[in-house]
């Protein structure tokens, strides 16, 4: 949280419990459905929260619709999601830690959201540890429309993407272009690298939405070049996200010894027109729970708790009053203390 106050984003805390429509219009009914739901008195439909980007939203069109833009919203809350038996994520209460900048859209607000989750993972010594990927949901919507695929076939694409199934997805698009082209564009989406990636996606990709999210794409890399940041970053054009709100950039955050990502973020430009008010937005979230398990495991986060031990004065005294004397006068220096109760006089019957 001191990384977003260096910022200057502001925290904001969201409602645990909340009707379910908010979550089915900001992350569309497929995501929304793994939420806890029941009904209240009245026969409406809540939910446990299972996003927080959703109510954020909420709040910037309608509490905060005079607020000078752009936002900057931060937050640290649990999440509720009902999860498929798996080995890799299968918290059904996790902690998210995220921040939302909305009303600029710009590739300087992207940079500036990339730049938080480098500092946080930097900030944590994971320097050589992470990597952030990138991709633009533009290159996927215009390969869907180029091919006039209607919702069913475009989600069935989407899926076979996501679960990086070449072969089917090749076998998929064969009913709909040249046996090359698709041979070509599974590959493409199976891949993962630098700048050479967005150079293949053009010769690969022939439709005018995907070159002008290539150009995006191509352009935050640049920057992104010039600061000598390409250690931290690849091109994975095999990102589609599930969630319905990203219109543009997205992004995942990897950390060695992770089982799953540890993060995810982009641009989401249509979501607060849901709640009165269209304008831009791009943040992303850390998933603590699957981060703080790579950290447990490594020697810095040992190092820290011998730190934190070895900082902490231990106070033993057998008058009552002597001791908790002495341990105010050590908190009001800003000290961490322990006292020893075991040696304390017994004032009670």
């Amino acid at each position: 949280m001191s990384i977003f106050h260096g910022w200057s984003y502001e925290e904001i805390t969201t409602p645990t419990l909340d009707y379910y429509s908010l979550f089915e219009h900001g992350m569309g009914r497929a995501e929304a459905h793994r939420a806890f739901r029941f009904t209240d008195t009245d026969g409406r439909m809540l939910a446990l929260r299972p996003d927080v980007t959703s109510a954020v939203a909420r709040a910037a069109a309608t509490l905060f619709n005079e607020r000078e833009r752009p936002l900057r919203l931060c937050y640290a809350a649990p999440v509720f999601r009902q999860q498929p038996h798996s080995r890799a994520e299968w918290r059904r209460e996790s902690t998210q830690i995220g921040c939302e900048l909305i009303g600029a859209n710009t590739i300087v607000a992207d940079l500036e959201v990339l730049a938080i989750v480098s500092e946080f993972l930097e900030r944590l010594e994971l320097g050589g540890n992470f990597v952030i990927t990138l991709s633009d949901l533009g290159i996927f919507n215009g390969v869907a429309e180029s091919l006039a695929l209607d919702a069913t076939s475009r989600e069935q694409m989407r899926l076979l993407i996501d679960i990086r199934n070449g072969t089917d997805l090749e076998h998929f698009l064969a009913s709909y272009s040249q046996p090359k082209d698709a041979h070509d564009f599974a590959q493409l989406m199976q891949l993962s690298g630098k700048r050479e990636m967005l150079t293949w996606a053009r010769r690969v990709i022939p439709n005018e939405q995907s070159h002008a999210a290539l150009d995006r794409l191509d352009a935050l890399w640049n920057v992104i070049e010039s600061l000598d940041l390409t250690e931290h970053f690849e091109i994975d054009l095999g990102d589609v996200s599930r969630l319905d709100y990203y219109t543009g950039l997205i992004f995942k955050t990897y950390v060695n010894g992770a089982g799953t990502r540890v993060g995810s973020g982009g641009r989401y430009d249509g979501l607060t027109e849901s709640f009165g008010r269209a304008e831009p937005a791009v943040g992303f979230v850390v998933e603590l729970d699957a981060l703080a398990d790579v950290l447990r495991s490594s020697p810095r986060y040992a190092n820290l708790r011998l730190e934190s031990q070895a900082a902490v004065s231990q106070i033993t005294e057998n008058e009552p009053a002597v001791l908790l004397s002495k341990a105010l006068e050590k908190r009001a220096q800003g000290e961490h203390v322990l006292l020893n109760l075991n040696e304390v006089k017994q004032c009670r019957n």
